[in-house]
């Protein structure tokens, strides 16, 4: 005689991960902040499109820190990329004006 062996409740799913989209939006942000920023507004536009999706439940909830993370790397490397090329133009304007005022003399 055999007796069945039902101790407890079933065993829980198997944890989602994080979508590609999240992690992308991640790599690309350290990228951005750290050494191109040309790569910086790619992760705040990816991971503000994984955001909307995980809150319209077509992305797993396990990315949203992910996301989250390389959303706002991707702002801050995008804030250094515009403070960096108003720098280049500012600089490069005072070298035209720097010349033009030697040139003149």
């Amino acid at each position: 005689m055999s007796t069945p062996i039902n101790q407890g409740a079933p065993p829980a799913p198997p944890q989602q991960g994080g979508s590609s989209r999240a992690t992308t939006a991640l790599v690309l942000g350290i990228l951005g902040f750290l050494c191109c920023q040309l790569c910086a507004p790619f992760a705040w536009y990816i991971g503000s499109q994984e955001l909307k999706a995980i809150k319209a439940g077509t992305s797993p909830m396990a990315g949203e820190g992910t996301a989250k993370a390389g959303y706002i790397l991707g702002i801050v490397g995008t804030v250094l990329l515009i403070l960096a090329c108003v720098w280049i133009i500012f600089m490069g304007g005072m070298t035209v004006l720097s010349a033009l005022a030697h040139r003149g003399s």
